[in-house]
C-alpha cells in the first residue's frame, strides 16, 4: 500500500529501467494512465515512440518489431488491454512471444476496494489467460519492470507490468 513515506512512481525512474532492459520502442495509444511514461521518452535518441490508433494494433506492431530484432514494449491502459485481447491471444500468447506490456491500472485504489469495473476485471482476466503480472506503484517497485522483462525472455511468455498510479513528472 502506498504510504506518505513511499517514493511516488516517477517517469524518469521507469524510463531508466526500460533503458536497462534494452527497450528500443514504446508502442502506445495515448491515455491518462500511461501518458507520463511516453512523454518522458520523447526526444530521447535511444527510444522510438510509436503511436497507434487502437490498442489491438499495438500488439501486431510490437510483434513486427520483435521479428525485426528490436525490443519493444507495449504501453496502454487496462481498458486498452481488454480491447487488444484477440491480438494478445493470437499473437503474443499463441506464438509464445516474450512481450512486455506496461498497463496503466485505471481504477486501482492502492489496495482499497475498487469500484471501477476496469480495475475489478484486470487481474482476473490476466489470471484467466495465464499471464504473469507485477504491480508497480512507487519508484521502490520499478525493478519489477526488469524482472518482468527477464521473465518474459526466459519463459518465452508475455508478462504484464501494472502501473498502479500516483505518477509524478520527476527525473
Amino acid at each position: 500500500m502506498l504510504t506518505t513515506e513511499s517514493v511516488p512512481l516517477t517517469a524518469g525512474r521507469m524510463v531508466d529501467e526500460l533503458r536497462k532492459c534494452g527497450i528500443t520502442h514504446l508502442i502506445w495509444l495515448p491515455d491518462t494512465e500511461t501518458q507520463i511514461v511516453c512523454e518522458a521518452v520523447i526526444g530521447q535518441p535511444d527510444f522510438t515512440l510509436v503511436p497507434v490508433c487502437r490498442e489491438g494494433e499495438a500488439i501486431a506492431v510490437a510483434v513486427g518489431l520483435m521479428l525485426g530484432g528490436k525490443e519493444p514494449v507495449v504501453v496502454h491502459q487496462n481498458t486498452g488491454f481488454f480491447e487488444s485481447g484477440d491480438s494478445v491471444r493470437s499473437l503474443a500468447l499463441d506464438l509464445h512471444l516474450p512481450l512486455l506490456l506496461l498497463i496503466g491500472y485505471r481504477g486501482w485504489k492502492h489496495g482499497a476496494p475498487m469500484t471501477d469495473s476496469a480495475a475489478i476485471f484486470t487481474e482476473p482476466i490476466l489470471d484467466a489467460w495465464g499471464i504473469k503480472y507485477y504491480l508497480v506503484e512507487t519508484d521502490e517497485d520499478v525493478e519489477k519492470i526488469s524482472r518482468g522483462y527477464k521473465e518474459a525472455h526466459e519463459t518465452q511468455k508475455t508478462v504484464v507490468i501494472l502501473l498502479g498510479g500516483g505518477y509524478e513528472h520527476l527525473d
